[in-house]
């Protein structure tokens, strides 16, 4: 039985996950849906009944009746490298490669549908209440008037980007900044907006949720600061206990958002409590991994590499 590994070319984190299941032994194709049609391709027929389907990439095959398992982690656009791209070959190639994988009995990290729906911000902060996280206060709104009342209420907020990073070569960074209550939200209407109640942290918490083990780890913060991406403050990553109701919660996310791996981000107050901030689908690990030894990669592996039930 073999792992699918849907990625781009250069992606450290693969690479992790990659070397580990060599280690375990167990066989893997890794396709980037970029190079299909072209460095990649794909075959699949359905007569009387009967569905057969492969995917080839560099030399290696992988059988749809024989593929244990499919991990996401950061695929090209399909299509994206073919010698004459376009909006319509990438929307053909994803219905073909994505239609025949959702044929196969093989369990996804994460499914692309239920990637989807978890990507996407408001939904978050409801399942993470619904969940029993503590959540802060939130308005995502294009009315000004809305925007000023919350930063008078508040005082304290911070303006975020709902999508990430926004389109373009190279893509431009938007980091989470503090607002002063006193600010021109005039520019609200022209887009919509997301403020939150600012939490005066001491630390930054990352927790990987892998299957059902969680692993947490965290970087204490200098006074003031908003945004953990950016910035050095001097600490590393370590290794932490994740609470027992913070793994329940996890658990409970997780299971409402039919998610078999999610990257959670938390800012921890001076009570000690965790904040849910949010939870990234597809957050890469690399990094905590490599500061802290914890055996991230080596998880995934076993997770992708176990029989099916």
């Amino acid at each position: 039985m073999t792992v699918l590994v849907l990625t781009c070319e250069a992606d450290v984190t693969a690479d992790m996950v990659v070397a580990e299941l060599h280690e375990q032994g167990v066989p893997l194709v890794r396709f980037d849906p970029g190079d299909l049609p072209g460095g990649g391709s794909l075959s699949v027929e359905y007569v009387r009944g009967e569905f057969r389907g492969y995917l080839s990439s560099g030399g290696r095959v992988a059988s749809m009746q024989g593929l244990r398992s499919v991990w996401i982690r950061r695929p090209s656009t399909p299509a994206a490298h073919a010698p004459e791209p376009s909006d319509w070959l990438s929307v053909e190639s994803a219905h073909a490669l994505y239609g025949m994988l959702d044929c196969t009995g093989a369990r996804w990290m994460n499914h692309p549908s239920a990637a989807a729906k978890a990507r996407r911000k408001p939904w978050q902060l409801r399942i993470a209440y619904l969940s029993g996280f503590p959540v802060p206060a939130t308005l995502l709104t294009t009315h000004p008037t809305m925007a000023r009342q919350f930063a008078e209420q508040y005082r304290h907020v911070v303006v975020k980007s709902v999508s990430g990073k926004s389109p373009g070569d190279p893509p431009m960074a938007l980091p989470t900044t503090l607002v002063p209550p006193d600010a021109d939200f005039s520019g609200v209407a022209a887009a919509p907006t997301m403020l939150q109640r600012y939490i005066a942290k001491r630390a930054d918490i990352r927790l990987t949720s892998v299957g059902d083990r969680h692993f947490a780890a965290r970087k204490a913060t200098e006074p003031g600061q908003v945004d953990g991406r950016y910035g050095d403050t001097g600490h590393e990553w370590q290794a932490v206990e994740v609470p027992t109701p913070i793994a329940r919660a996890v658990e409970t996310y997780k299971k409402h958002a039919e998610l078999a791996y999610g990257a959670f981000d938390f800012a921890e107050d001076s009570t000690g409590t965790w904040w849910f901030l949010e939870c990234n689908q597809g957050g890469q690990f690399g990094f905590v991994e490599l500061e802290t030894g914890l055996p991230i990669a080596r998880t995934v592996a076993s997770w992708l590499g176990a029989e099916l039930s």
